[in-house]
């Protein structure tokens, strides 16, 4: 058993994707910075200087009562709390990824058909006997009458 999981285990397959996993969570750390460090500033002080992180809702009171400042007060007092604000953060996070997602997979989509589009076939060929262009599926050239064999 343990010879036919590292047979598994070694497949090109399953390392590509232990690879892709290690580079997606890498990936999801940055996009998560990019959404609390660098946008969600900004969207926040247009609606009135408020951080999403610290939005939430206390649903039961803890040892210390309320009101609290943030999530991070409220969950060191023991309060239940609804953590809407994050939420928030999360959503524009998946949105992020999902569309960068979505951009890669249209652009390798986009390769691909190019790589498979065949070459066009001409709708023109030359008269053997005097290159006057022709109909590609001519018998007989319309400008020195020759006899043409089909191709």
């Amino acid at each position: 058993m343990f010879k036919e999981f590292k047979e598994f285990a070694m497949k090109g397959n399953v390392i590509d994707m232990a690879v892709g996993i290690i580079i997606g969570a890498s990936f999801g750390a940055i996009v998560n910075s990019f959404v609390s460090d660098i946008i969600m500033p900004p969207i926040g002080m247009l609606i009135g200087k408020v951080d999403f992180s610290n939005l939430f809702i206390v649903l039961r009171e803890g040892k210390v009562p309320g009101p609290y400042s943030s999530v991070a007060v409220a969950k060191a007092a023991g309060a239940s709390t609804i953590n809407y604000g994050i939420f928030i953060n999360t959503v524009i996070s998946f949105l992020i990824v999902a569309f960068s997602a979505f951009m890669l997979v249209r652009s390798i989509n986009r390769i691909r058909r190019q790589k498979e589009t065949p070459a066009a076939v001409s709708a023109t060929k030359e008269c053997p006997y005097c290159l006057f262009v022709i109909p590609a599926n001519a018998v007989r050239c319309g400008h020195c009458t020759s006899d043409i064999k089909p191709s």
